[in-house]
């Protein structure tokens, strides 16, 4: 005899122990997920969504997997006592016998694992289910069939959806019945006789029934589906779909209840002729009403009169889609530009001009991080952001970004575990600089700088453990032996000494639990958390810390904007983060691709600001305003716009997340601001749909496109030739307002195809008022007002491209900037603003200038602008407008100077001695002072040739240095201040005295008599 051999156990045993550690670590991301949303008080968010997802699940592949299984029983149990002799049938007994012994396992395991996948994709229709049982009405109705709005947004999905799903279970167990039946001689394809049995009739002629009634609820919901349809021309039903595919819907809906009859009689007491005769008649109206008769109404009655028949269905197109994307309130203003600079066309703008913003967010990083990184591990956001603070009870533009903590800056050798999430946790300090200053060197003014930050923002928590570039989990508290071991302030005066910080912010999760820390360790995949002292009873685990991530996770219904942006708020250091409820659902609106529209020349995968992913969209708000506090990670929900159905329907279903309006302190509402990427989607819906006529939309005469910045050929940081150009915020005024305000801006110019069709001279000038609010606490009544300038002008204007064109060719610009580049330094072209100024368009480009190696970084050197065919040049906004206007802009007031005088401790030059790029200045600040009209001859006199003394000195040191730009300079200055004196002395004497040399080419230690 011979013994049986035993099964071995360790097969099963690693199977089981498999499991439960894939269970485990499952459980540890869940659970250690839940203390994350617990702490921030956002847990009825992860609890809802998990409860309606589990519960979608389970139901849905419940009723998939039992619908499966009672099929398979029931065409099993009704099978032939005995299968029919036919060759047919002979074939599958091979069939029938192998798989009889596993036929349990196959009636179990086939279900089970239809319901599996069936369940998992219904789990991720959580929102739409949530959303249709919190539906509210939008108070509006569509232009077809006099439906309220909400039905296509909330209604319609979740319908979809059901009917959808009970498609797919009939059609699975009606195809596992009819195999089976086939399989055990209940159906026969060959053969004489009957081809099926009377009991797999019955069964497949059911389901076949309910099918159908199925298909006929699908086929009435597609007429309404139609709504949304994307076509060549316009989105939502035309002439074709209203007279011709919509009715075939219903009479397609008609025909598959009646043959769903037929089946229902069949699986009673008929034959499967009726119902055959049925299926063919369904699949004739198909062809006919659904296919050939609408192309025939298209092609014999719409195409040849397609302006007059479509027209009614572009006004539709045109009415909705403006307002589903809030342009239907636009003020569009007819703007015949002029196009001539005369003297003192500027003086109504008087107040804005000194307030525009020369330095460029996009360019002037690196700068920040030369001045003000102070520490290799610290960095800067690339680009930075843009705000504005009142500072000396006057509201500034203001080049903004926090001094972020960055792992990657230490050497590989302090790379360790303990000083990446023990040690290095925090970034420290706030560097903000004003967007129309510079310092005598090109250098951005700060207001608020150093480590810890000085400055005029006064005093706030400077700690930022919730950043862009924080790392991805952090260990803070009291460490062992209570002695401070995260680095707050590096030692900057190099005694050797630098300070300590314990976390004391509230925020992340407590590690006091050892379970808890054994889940954390587990999710990090880090043994070190349960093995390091640095992990105690009194320590947090901070993670998830990207501003924009922890909204994103609290508030998955919202889509978030691309570039979250920081604002000292009432002592702290707030995250600002733009939310936006969306939907494709609107009826006759257009769609539009978050990724294309949001796509700009600074966007990338290595800036700050992100471009949206590529979802389609044809219905946005921005209804919530969030905040990230940057020390303790608190989240905060603002409900920005109350009246959005969306949003209405969404704090219904996390009842307690949204905080009203009414709590948002007066200086957090100072920093709210226009949000860009809705800017950026309704600039790119705009290029159409600024034609209100429809039949000027239907011929697309008057089409925009939103121009290529023209600026990035010298754009270090990004690849972004061929992108759009980004809009800028700048304080302006434009046409009917009262007086500047903080905006988002862009430009149109004609849409064209290819290089030969595109034309780059301007059509339009958007601009959105940016600003929410001030002190008070309340939204201003202007905020979020979009102004449309249409340009008319029988002469063109040129746009973006012509204009950065003009520059680079114009001689003296060319001559300048070719000086400028000497000794490798590369000049780089800030952002080209465009400002309605003047009765006319006025463009500012700043221009800097930036050396080789590695340390170098741009400085402002230079402005142009441009009005009309006029060009002008200098190393000032004043100097450049005077250069335009004639030197009389109108424009000059007390502050209206760009540059002033350094506040850096070592020696710079004048603005009007530039130093070579690159080079150390080594010149200090003239003594030049400005002719008097009137006063003491003497004084002026000794005053001018102090100030000609000066301008040889200067000459000398700047001919040394080889810098022939601020030695030409020099001499424009020596030239003035001879001439002054001649003035004065001609005053003492009372004899005219005229110079009859010009100054010396080359430099001399005394002035010309």
């Amino acid at each position: 005899m011979t013994r049986r051999r035993r099964r071995g156990a360790l097969l099963p045993t690693l199977v089981v122990l498999g499991v439960i550690v894939v269970a485990f670590v499952a459980f540890a991301e869940v659970w250690t997920d839940f203390l994350w949303f617990d702490q921030l008080g956002f847990g009825s968010v992860l609890r809802t969504r998990l409860l309606w997802q589990a519960l979608l699940f389970v139901s849905a592949g419940v009723v998939m997997a039992a619908a499966v299984w009672i099929s398979l029983t029931v065409a099993y149990r009704s099978r032939p006592v005995y299968a029919p002799t036919t060759p047919e049938q002979a074939s599958l007994d091979r069939y029938r016998e192998t798989l009889e012994p596993l036929r349990r396992l196959v009636a179990i395991a086939v279900p089970a694992t239809l319901g599996l996948f069936t369940g998992s994709a219904a789990a991720g229709q959580w929102q739409t289910v949530l959303l249709y049982l919190n539906r509210v009405s939008f108070g509006t109705t569509d232009a077809q069939f006099g439906r309220d709005i909400g039905f296509y947004v909330f209604e319609l999905p979740f319908l979809q959806f059901a009917t959808g799903f009970a498609t797919a279970v009939l059609l699975l167990s009606g195809l596992a019945g009819l195999v089976t039946h086939y399989l055990y001689g209940g159906v026969r394809v060959g053969g004489p006789g009957e081809r099926t049995t009377r009991e797999a009739q019955a069964h497949l002629a059911s389901i076949a029934a309910l099918f159908l009634l199925v298909r006929a609820a699908a086929y009435l919901l597609e007429s309404y589906a139609i709504m949304t349809k994307e076509g060549g021309l316009i989105a939502g039903p035309g002439y074709t779909d209203v007279n011709a595919v919509i009715p075939a819907r219903t009479l397609l809906a008609v025909a598959a209840v009646l043959v769903a009859l037929a089946f229902a009689y069949t699986a009673v007491r008929g034959n499967w002729r009726i119902p055959a005769l049925g299926v063919g008649l369904l699949i004739l109206v198909a062809v006919v009403a659904g296919g050939v008769l609408p192309q025939i109404i298209q092609r014999f009655q719409v195409n040849p009169s397609a302006a007059e028949r479509e027209g009614p269905y572009i006004d539709r197109n045109i009415q909705a889609t403006r307002a589903a994307y809030g342009l239907d309130d636009i003020e569009t203003i007819d703007y015949n530009a002029e196009l001539t600079a005369e003297r003192g066309a500027l003086a109504d703008d008087a107040r804005t001009l000194p307030g525009i913003r020369l330095l460029d967010p996009a360019l002037v990083s690196p700068t920040f991080r030369q001045l003000e990184q102070i520490r290799q591990y610290y960095q800067f956001p690339d680009p930075l952001d843009v705000d504005r603070y009142t500072i000396d009870g006057e509201t500034r533009d203001t080049v903004i970004a926090v001094r972020d903590v960055a792992l990657a800056g230490l050497p590989t050798g302090q790379r360790n575990w303990v000083n990446d999430h023990t040690v290095y946790t925090h970034g420290f300090g706030v560097v903000a600089a004003y967007g129309n200053k510079r310092t005598g060197a090109g250098e951005p003014e700060f207001f608020q700088s150093g480590i810890p930050a000085t400055g005029d923002l006064g005093e706030f928590q400077q700690r930022i453990y919730f950043g862009e570039n924080s790392p991805d989990y952090s260990i803070v508290g009291a460490p062992a032996g209570g002695d401070p071991v995260e680095l707050d302030v590096p030692d900057t005066e190099g005694t050797g000494t630098q300070q300590n910080f314990t976390y004391d912010g509230g925020g992340g999760v407590s590690m006091g639990d050892p379970f808890n820390r054994l889940l954390f360790a587990i999710r990090f995949r880090a043994e070190e958390i349960l093995l390091s002292n640095r992990v105690n009873d009194e320590s947090r685990v901070l993670f998830d810390r990207n501003p924009r991530e922890r909204v994103e996770k609290v508030a998955p219904w919202l889509t978030l904007d691309g570039d979250p942006y920081p604002a000292v708020v009432d002592g702290e250091v707030l995250w600002i983060i733009d939310g936006y409820t969306t939907t494709s659902r609107y009826p006759y609106s257009r769609s539009a691709r978050l990724d294309e529209a949001t796509e700009t020349s600074v966007t990338g995968e290595n800036a700050s600001v992100q471009q949206l992913l590529p979802a389609r969209i044809n219905y946005v708000r921005n209804s919530v305003k969030a905040t990230v506090n940057a020390y303790t990670g608190e989240v905060s929900l603002y409900a920005w716009d109350a009246e959005d159905p969306l949003l209405e329907a969404w704090s219904d279903v996390f009842p307690g997340t949204i905080t009203p309006l009414d709590e948002v302190s007066g200086d957090l509402m100072s920093h709210f601001r226009y949000p860009q990427d809705l800017f950026k989607v309704q600039r790119e819906l705009l290029q159409r749909y600024h034609v209100t006529d429809a039949s000027s939309f239907f011929s697309g005469e008057d089409y925009w496109s939103v121009p290529n910045d023209p600026t990035v050929d010298t754009a270090p940081t990004v690849a972004a030739v061929g992108r759009p150009q980004p809009p800028y915020y700048l304080s302006l005024r434009m046409p009917g307002q009262e007086s500047p305000a903080f905006s988002l801006t862009s430009t149109f110019i004609p849409t064209g195809e290819g290089e030969a069709g595109r034309r780059d001279v301007l059509t339009g000038f958007l601009a959105a008022d940016g600003d929410a609010g001030n002190e008070a606490g309340t939204v201003r009544s202007g905020y979020g007002q979009l102004r449309l300038l249409e340009l008319r002008n029988r002469e063109t204007i040129p746009g973006p491209g012509q204009i950065q064109n003009d520059f680079n060719t114009d001689g003296q610009v060319a001559n300048e900037l070719n000086i400028l580049q000497i000794a490798d330094s590369q000049v780089l072209r800030g952002n080209l603003l465009t400002l309605p100024i003047g009765g006319g368009l006025l463009y500012v480009q700043p221009v800097y200038v930036q050396s080789t190696g590695d340390t170098s970084y741009p400085l402002l050197r230079r402005v142009i602008v441009a009005f009309g065919e006029e060009i002008g040049f200098g190393e000032t906004l004043d100097q450049a407008l005077d250069d335009v206007f004639g030197g009389d802009s109108g424009a000059n007031a007390p502050d209206a100077s760009d540059v002033t005088d350094d506040p850096s401790p070592s020696p710079t030059p004048s603005p009007s001695a530039t130093p070579s790029p690159g080079a150390s200045p080594t010149t200090s600040p003239p003594t030049t002072s400005p002719p008097a009209e009137a006063g003491d001859p003497a004084a002026r006199l000794e005053a001018a040739l102090q100030d000609a003394s000066q301008a040889i000195q200067d000459g000398e040191a700047a001919l040394a240095d080889g810098d022939f730009t601020a030695y030409g300079e020099a001499q424009d200055r020596l030239q003035a201040a001879i001439e002054r004196a001649l003035a004065a002395e001609a005053e003492l004497t009372g004899e005219p005295v005229v110079p009859t040399t010009e100054p010396s080419a080359a430099p001399s230690s005394e002035p010309a008599p």
